[in-house]
């Protein structure tokens, strides 16, 4: 004896959220380029160093004002160096989660999320 499930849709419903997902792949592939050409500034000391990185974490600027240069005091310019970096490099991560979040959010597939 067979058993006929009746069709309610089922395929239809699949290939919109493989539709989904696609859309959803390629904008945050999309997204991921542009973040990674943006820039993201941080600093320290009260803009002493300023730092500046990429949306890939690699730092391409490095500006020290030449009164945070004290001979005597080598630590404090490089307490401001790692602060000014990591905030920048804080920045791009958080603008990337935010932006990326955005994307996914909507994505509706019970069970994978």
């Amino acid at each position: 004896m067979k058993v006929r499930i009746p069709n309610q849709g089922g395929g239809q419903n699949m290939n919109a959220m493989l539709k989904q997902a696609q859309k959803m792949q390629e904008d945050m592939a999309n997204l991921q380029a542009d973040l990674e050409q943006r820039e993201f500034k941080g600093s320290a000391g009260g803009g002493m160093v300023e730092a500046t990185v990429t949306g890939k974490h690699e730092l391409v600027s490095l500006k020290i004002n030449p009164e945070a240069i004290d001979p005597d005091d080598a630590e404090m310019l490089e307490d401001f160096v790692m602060l000014a970096v990591n905030e920048a490099i804080s920045k791009a991560t958080k603008t990337q989660e935010e932006e990326m979040g955005a994307i996914t959010s909507g994505l509706n597939m019970p069970g994978l999320f």
